[in-house]
């Protein structure tokens, strides 16, 4: 599929409809896109590759958009190999292309395929002559393609378009850097504003999506996503060009950042309570649905509810991030908690989880055990405070534990 993203720039991106488990960790029942760009100028700048999987349907769209023309750079803005996967394939196409890249992404190009010295950074376009870079070696990149790093500031003119370079170190490698296109005010902003799925660019409901991607993806790299919104603001972007998802523009792209200002900075986006539950027999989860009740009896504005034990479990960490309050109900287990919540509990962990309140339900037939796990584990994470009381259950929910389920209701509500 190719299209007109502007009179210069081309869709060349690849749908992978039967990609069903993205990182081989987050399902993605639709499938995934890998988005590519290809510019049109004096010049001709293709902006990354795609995944292995997609190469052959790949090529295609960018012999389609090319129509004989011989492309002069290949700017790579993410090395991750669901956008990179294409590299040696393409220069090996176009020997006389140009790779640019920032000066950490050549450093890391060598664990992924043969790669040349590095070239001296910092020049300035027009790229000068061919000696200011470093020919690859035979058998390297594209057998013999030059590489030129850039760094913060750099440009590169193609004609009407300059691309002006934006290192993005951490967002959510090392080597990020994305790129703005003075012309048509358009940001190619890699791995940022992305989300799971096809291409889809009449999505109405991107935030959904984009929420469990960027916490999943992202989470850990608040300070860095916010770094970048800031170098961000500064420029006049119309439209946002992700590596993964829809073009954004008007009032969707004021929205996504909108949204990745309170996601970057661990605000709440929504307020409510997120009740996570992990239950053996089902009695824990039967807890947690009268918790829902008695919550929006006291007239909690929202409640969502996950199953750990057979719910995506992307979806709950979306969710943790989402609310500013969270109730986390486990059954005991060889003496700790059953491992769905110990793996919800981790990931968070893993996730920077941050600036919440946490409530505790635990059960245990003989000898309750799950909060003394949970508890240190969310009480070592940054500004996370356990809410007291501690809920106690033994087996099945009874009409003598709704007090104590109301008092802790009311004790998280007014936390």
């Amino acid at each position: 599929m190719t299209k007109n993203i502007t009179p210069d720039i081309r869709y060349i991106g690849v749908d992978d409809p039967e990609q069903h488990l993205f990182e081989s960790q987050y399902h993605t029942p639709d499938g995934m896109c890998y988005n590519s760009y290809v510019i049109l100028d004096e010049k001709v700048a293709v902006m990354d590759t795609s995944d292995s999987r997609t190469m052959e349907a790949w090529k295609a769209n960018l012999a389609e958009a090319l129509n004989g023309r011989q492309p002069d750079y290949l700017i790579v803005h993410h090395l991750e190999p669901d956008h990179a996967s294409g590299i040696a394939e393409v220069c090996a196409l176009y020997p006389q292309m140009q790779i640019v890249c920032s000066a950490k992404a050549l450093q890391m190009m060598p664990q992924y395929m043969t790669t040349p010295h590095s070239a001296p950074e910092g020049a300035t376009a027009p790229l000068k002559a061919a000696s200011t870079t470093t020919e690859a070696p035979s058998g390297a990149v594209g057998g013999g393609t030059p590489i030129l790093t850039v760094k913060e500031g750099d440009t590169l003119a193609l004609g009407r378009h300059t691309l002006h370079f934006v290192m993005a170190p951490m967002v959510h490698w090392p080597e990020v850097m994305v790129s703005y296109d003075d012309a048509d005010r358009v940001l190619f902003s890699a791995d940022g504003f992305g989300k799971f799925g096809v291409y889809d660019a009449d999505a109405d409901d991107w935030a959904c999506e984009a929420r469990r991607y960027y916490f999943n993806i992202c989470g850990k790299y608040g300070t860095p996503v916010s770094t970048l919104l800031k170098k961000a603001a500064a420029l006049d972007i119309q439209k946002i060009l992700p590596l993964h998802g829809p073009v954004l523009e008007g009032e969707k792209l004021a929205e996504a950042v909108r949204l990745y200002t309170i996601w970057s900075a661990y605000d709440v986006e929504t307020e409510g309570v997120f009740i996570a539950h992990a239950s053996i027999h089902g009695n824990t989860a039967a807890a947690a649905a009268r918790l829902a009740e008695i919550l929006k009896a006291k007239g909690c504005p929202k409640v969502a509810v996950s199953d750990l034990c057979r719910d995506d479990l992307a979806e709950a960490i979306e969710d943790a991030f989402r609310y500013g309050r969270m109730i986390c109900m486990a059954s005991s287990y060889d003496a700790g908690v059953f491992p769905p919540m110990y793996d919800f509990l981790h990931h968070l962990e893993i996730k920077a989880y941050q600036r919440r309140r946490v409530a505790l339900v635990e059960n245990g037939s003989w000898a309750p055990s799950a909060a003394k796990t949970m508890r240190p584990m969310l009480e070592g994470m940054k500004q996370v405070e356990v809410v007291e009381p501690v809920v106690t259950l033994r087996g099945t929910l009874k009409d003598t534990d709704i007090p104590a389920l109301e008092a802790l209701a009311e004790a998280l509500i007014n936390a």
